[in-house]
């Protein structure tokens, strides 16, 4: 679980955040791609859809989950699925 401080409130990482694991960890992470067919957004459609779990909480609202889906430009997991299967490299 990732602290509240670091966390997008539309999903993802906030820029404290990726700094935060650029200097505990040494990750070089980015910020999302919303569009196109990059390989990294490949990569994070094809994790993603199989990733457990509700879109929304007990309450209603949106999911981590869902956020980080929609911060990539995907409304669903099966959006995200689909974009896989036009997308993946054989």
């Amino acid at each position: 679980m990732v602290a509240k401080r670091f966390q997008n409130p539309k999903g993802g990482l906030n820029e404290a955040g990726r700094k935060h694991f650029k200097k505990t960890e040494g990750a070089n992470l980015k910020r999302p791609i919303k569009s196109g067919n990059n390989p990294r957004r490949v990569s994070f459609a094809a994790r993603m859809a199989g990733v457990k779990g509700p879109m929304k909480d007990d309450k209603g609202r949106p999911t981590r989950k869902a956020l980080a889906l929609k911060a990539w430009g995907f409304g669903s997991v099966a959006a995200a699925k689909s974009f896989v299967a036009k997308n993946r490299k054989t």
